[in-house]
């Protein structure tokens, strides 16, 4: 079992399943945010629901966290590795032969979104927790102001320009790492090339639509607080 464990596909096959982990979680997390441009009721029961539900908090939210420090930390240690492998001196190694430019820079995309993780934490998990166990949850953004927060706290957050343009970059970032993370996530599972190609468009078209989403939410709550 360690020696499977300590294994290069080992490795992979991890790296690959936290992903696809990670690509369903941004799935419903742009489908709760996007209630947000059409209904201010709904997004705040949807988000009440998540922040509060014990199953999500209790279970499925450390299992988040856990992915997601899991798949940088991996990422990076994968990384390290490949650069010692193609350091080598009896084989010379000429990436850029076979690998994409975004393929052979995924460690500096995957650190940009690191970083946009941590400012999104600032930014709204921090925020959640000491409203929910400190200030309570029906205590609002305002003082006096009555009802759940959740909307009126996004809006808040991307009244400043600074901060739209940070999540606008941080998810392109996100948009080109997807580009490649996608397609390799299937391949390092055992998706045969039977449907690679099937694979490489559904990739294309999940890493524009779901950054894009994201960005365009950020823009309208800019332009429309």
């Amino acid at each position: 079992m360690s020696g499977f464990i300590s294994s290069s596909i080992a490795r992979k096959v991890a790296m690959a399943l936290s992903a696809l982990f990670l690509i369903i979680f941004l799935i419903i997390h742009l489908a709760v945010n996007l209630t947000s441009l059409f209904s201010e009721d709904l997004f705040n029961e949807l988000s009440h629901f998540m922040g509060t539900n014990p199953l999500i908090q209790f279970a499925m939210q450390p299992v988040l966290i856990f992915g997601v420090v899991f798949h940088f930390v991996m990422g990076f240690v994968l990384e390290l590795r490949n650069k010692r492998a193609r350091n080598v001196k009896y084989a010379k190694f000429n990436g850029a032969a076979s690998a994409s430019w975004m393929s052979r820079n995924m460690v500096f995309s995957g650190a940009a979104i690191l970083a946009f993780i941590v400012l999104h934490f600032i930014d709204f998990w921090i925020p959640e927790i000491n409203t929910k166990y400190v200030l309570g949850d029906m205590s609002g953004v305002l003082p006096g102001q009555e009802g759940y927060r959740y909307f009126e706290e996004l809006q808040h957050k991307f009244v400043p320009i600074w901060r739209v343009a940070a999540y606008v970059v941080a998810f392109i970032f996100l948009g080109l790492h997807l580009a490649h993370g996608f397609q390799s996530a299937f391949q390092s599972i055992g998706f045969n090339n039977k449907y690679t190609k099937c694979v490489k468009n559904l990739g294309v078209i999940y890493s524009i639509v779901i950054p894009l989403g994201f960005i365009i939410i950020a823009l309208c709550h800019h332009f429309n607080h």
